[in-house]
């Protein structure tokens, strides 16, 4: 059975263009027009009437919701979200839970009562037998977090990897004494990229310090602290990998207060790539997650599931880059 995307092929045009064509004929032009039909005509494509008639009782917005405002990880990804709702004559609404239950729920039930046409989740706070019901239900994609075991579109980077390779970094400079400084564990990408970390130090035959591993909750303000006890202690870590940019920033904050050195004393480095990473001093060696992209792909994503499509379920990877710069300089055994 041939798929919008088949027609958009043959036409020689995007699948969002397909569907104004299906949609709003008088938006596009007739030569398109033209072009879409006789492909439609040549594949006998039928629509899929379910989508059809959710189009048509359509509210033009879509949710996104958000665990934190102040993080300009979301912000990232938001600006990839609303570029790509645009080409499909979506508005964007965002929701804020402030890390809070409750507020997600709420946000679901607005879902549920059609006030929203689809939802794009960039943090992960349901409980499992309410994933089981929307996921079968509704178009929701999830970008960043994931969750095991649910069936629910996913784009986000490979953390465990770009875990590994941050910590391999360190290793290669000559370091063996390390710390881990990362997000609450209960999240996936945490996790992730604690266990990368984790795979590291095992393979270069390096004892894991549990005392050198903390848990924050990626804030400028959790990065000081949480480095600020670890330095406190007798025997501490010379290089410390960040599970945000915005924990390293608050971490060199600390050292400086310790009167230590980045990077001639402690290496630090960092997760995300905002804007100031390139730019602080010493410039934050980084792994750079494709922010705009994930936000982008998420909104394709959802917009094929709100038109009847039906996308993989396995997880979307998006390549992520490791931007080596000054702040893990170069360490001697």
């Amino acid at each position: 059975m041939a798929k919008m995307s088949d027609v958009a092929e043959l036409a020689g045009v995007s699948t969002a263009t397909v569907s104004r064509v299906l949609r709003s004929p008088d938006a596009v032009k007739e030569e398109t027009q033209k072009k879409v039909y006789e492909a439609i005509k040549q594949l006998d494509y039928q629509p899929n009437m379910l989508a059809r008639k959710f189009r048509t009782s359509r509210t033009g917005t879509l949710l996104v919701v958000v665990p934190d405002l102040n993080n300009l990880v979301f912000s990232g990804m938001m600006a990839g979200i609303d570029a790509e709702a645009a080409k499909y004559g979506y508005q964007v609404l965002l929701g804020n839970t402030n890390g809070d239950k409750r507020k997600t729920d709420g946000y679901i039930e607005q879902l549920k009562q059609k006030q929203v046409d689809g939802l794009i989740l960039l943090s992960v706070q349901l409980d499992e037998l309410v994933w089981e019901e929307i996921a079968e239900r509704y178009p929701v994609v999830i970008a960043s977090d994931y969750v095991e075991g649910i069936r629910v579109p996913t784009i986000s980077i490979d953390n465990t990897a770009c875990g590994r390779k941050v910590t391999n970094h360190f290793i290669n400079l000559g370091h063996t004494k390390i710390g881990f400084i990362g997000g609450n564990i209960q999240a996936s990408v945490s996790r992730d990229r604690l266990n990368g970390f984790k795979q590291a130090l095992t393979e270069a035959g390096i004892s894991l310090q549990k005392q050198w591993v903390e848990e924050g909750d990626y804030s400028i303000e959790s990065g000081y602290s949480l480095c600020l006890n670890m330095m406190e202690r007798p025997n501490h870590p010379t290089a410390i990998f960040c599970g945000s940019d915005e924990m390293a920033i608050g971490a060199i904050h600390a050292l400086r207060e310790k009167g230590m050195r980045v990077p001639e004393d402690v290496a630090v480095a960092g997760f995300d790539d905002i804007k100031f990473s390139a730019v602080m001093n010493p410039s934050l060696t980084t792994m750079a997650q494709p922010l705009h992209e994930m936000g982008r792909k998420a909104m394709e994503v959802l917009y094929q599931l709100m038109d009847g499509q039906t996308p993989s379920d396995q997880p979307i990877y998006i390549e992520s880059e490791f931007k080596i710069r000054e702040s893990c300089g170069f360490h001697q055994r």
